[in-house]
This record gives C-alpha cells, sequence and structure tokens, in this order.
C-alpha cells in the first residue's frame, strides 16, 4: 500500500508539471503560503484532501517522510561529476530546500546546505545512492537534509562555537514537521586522517550531543571511512585512520567501509567518483536498516 501512495503521488507530480507545485507536510491542515509564477501571493488555506488546485498552483500533501540528516566534509558535500544519471530527480526522495520545504530531490543535493562553499563545487555525493536504496528497501518515502561542507575538521563540528553542527540541526529542526528523524550519515575525517588517536573521543561527543538535542538515545548514527588510496604523503597513508573507524564500537552506530572504491580523478585526490558516492550511499542504506532492526528487536 505504501508503494502505491508513493507511486500515486510520484505520478501527481509528473501530470501536475505544467502547474506550479508546492509540497505541504503529511499532517497540515493548511497550505502553505506562496507566491504564484504570475507574482500573486497565496495566503494559507484549508487542505481538506491530498491535492488542492489554486490559481495555477497545485499543494500536493507528502506521506510522512522517513528524515535523514547527512553531514560532513567534501565526500559528503559530493565532488564526483555531475553525470548523466544525475539530471532526474530521484524516485520517492525528498530534499529540505532553503525555505524549509521539501521538494523532489535532484543532484547536487547539498545545493541548500547553509554552511556550503560555492555552488559549482557541490556534485555528486553519497547521499542520492543511500536515499534510493533506502527507499527501495523500507517502501517509504525518504526526505534528506543535506548541511556538509568541504574541508572542515571535527573540531568545527564539536568546537565551542558549533557553528556548522548548530547550522545543521537549524535545518533538521524545521524538517521534523514532515516526519520523523531516522538517522544521521556522517562522513568526515580527511582533515583528521593524521590524528586517528583523538577522533574516538571527538566522534563520541558528535554522537552523544546530536542525541541530546534531539532527545533520541537511541538514534542510528552511520558513519564511513575515508578513501582507502595514500593520498596524504605519509607512509602510513590512510590505513590507521580507517582502522581506527572500523574499531569504533558506539552504541546504535555502524561504519561503512570504503574497500573498492575508486577517485574522482587519480590517487592523488581524496574523493570518490560518482559511481563510487553511489555505491557509498548503498552501504549506508544497508547499514542504517541493520541498525533500526536491531532497535526494533531491542524493544520487544
Amino acid at each position: 500500500m505504501r508503494r502505491l501512495w508513493i507511486c500515486g503521488l510520484l505520478l501527481l507530480w509528473a501530470f501536475g508539471a505544467a502547474a506550479q507545485t508546492v509540497y505541504v507536510p503529511w499532517n497540515a491542515r493548511r497550505t502553505l503560503r506562496c507566491t504564484t509564477a504570475q507574482g500573486r501571493e497565496l495566503r494559507p488555506c484549508r487542505m481538506r484532501g491530498d491535492t488542492l488546485d489554486r490559481q495555477g498552483v497545485r499543494f500536493v500533501r507528502l506521506l510522512r517522510l522517513q528524515i535523514v540528516l547527512c553531514i560532513g566534509q567534501s565526500n559528503m558535500a559530493g565532488r564526483g561529476p555531475l553525470d548523466a544519471a544525475a539530471r532526474d530527480t530521484v524516485a520517492g526522495v525528498w530534499l529540505l530546500d532553503a525555505e524549509g520545504r521539501f521538494a523532489p530531490a535532484v543532484e547536487p543535493l547539498n545545493r541548500y546546505s547553509t554552511v556550503r562553499k560555492e555552488l559549482g563545487m557541490q556534485q555528486v555525493g553519497p547521499a542520492g545512492g543511500f536515499a534510493s536504496a533506502f527507499v527501495g528497501m523500507t517502501g517509504r518515502p525518504v526526505g534528506l537534509v543535506v548541511n556538509a561542507r568541504g574541508g572542515t575538521s571535527i573540531d568545527e563540528w564539536i568546537g565551542p562555537k558549533g557553528q556548522l553542527l548548530d547550522a545543521a540541526l537549524a535545518r533538521l529542526r524545521a524538517a521534523q514537521e514532515w516526519g520523523e528523524v531516522v538517522g544521521v550519515l556522517w562522513h568526515q575525517g580527511e582533515a583528521d586522517a593524521a590524528h586517528p588517536q583523538r577522533y574516538e573521543a571527538c566522534l563520541r561527543l558528535l554522537v552523544e550531543r546530536l542525541r541530546a538535542e534531539l532527545n533520541d538515545p537511541r538514534l542510528p548514527f552511520v558513519f564511513g571511512q575515508i578513501a582507502r588510496w595514500n593520498w596524504t604523503r605519509r607512509p602510513e597513508g590512510t590505513a590507521p585512520f580507517n582502522a581506527m573507524l572500523r574499531g569504533l564500537r558506539l552504541p546504535h552506530t555502524a561504519c561503512v567501509g570504503s574497500e573498492g572504491l575508486e577517485p574522482m580523478k587519480d590517487e592523488s585526490d581524496p574523493h570518490f567518483s560518482a559511481a563510487s558516492q553511489r555505491e557509498l550511499g548503498r552501504r549506508y542504506a544497508a547499514a542504517l536498516l541493520r541498525l533500526q532492526e536491531m532497535n526494533k528487536l531491542t524493544e520487544k
């Protein structure tokens, strides 16, 4: 039944493409304030069904979304080239935009990040591959909140100012009326690869703060290994850092491996290719699903 609802909404979106489309939360009683393509302002009005057409605007009520926060540095922001596969919307996947609304997701998914670098740098990351796979695994639509910034260290996320994490949490709170937060995906570490010995404590602080802020002590948190080839110019390369990540034991977390993934350009580059980003995303999806299933088992 859920799959039929998703397909129905996608068909509705396709047939209504000629009209301006505005999506409203699953539990909304009223439409959102919006401006028509002709510049007229439409004030909120009663939303009695799943769709409402007013003066060339089609309001569509989304199903309750599985909301996932995607944060980290450049690989999460996306540096894989925008290839042909990145041109279309991702079926069943919705992206939180700059106005705090969800719309059909299309790459680059870090476009609305409030902390990103210039738009031209945002390309294919793991979020799209994750969300597409997760929709297929669960049969429920996914809402992505992507708020990454390239070149950042973990200290910039958890430090005294904590502005990067604060910015991500602000967007996540705006998204919560559209569904429930089911997990956090974290891909970061290139900036910290030379210091694996202190990273574990930092990551623990990040997870603890996220769970405290969201009032969810069992919030699933998935983190990924960085590239395995030696782009660091240090003899040991990334092996010690990746081994540390694999060995971390944090409750309700999982580590996603980077084995078999390929570089965007060559082995002097820490970024994954577009195809490898999508594969990494599928690994994130499988890991998050396993954490969810484990949480369900321990609840019984």
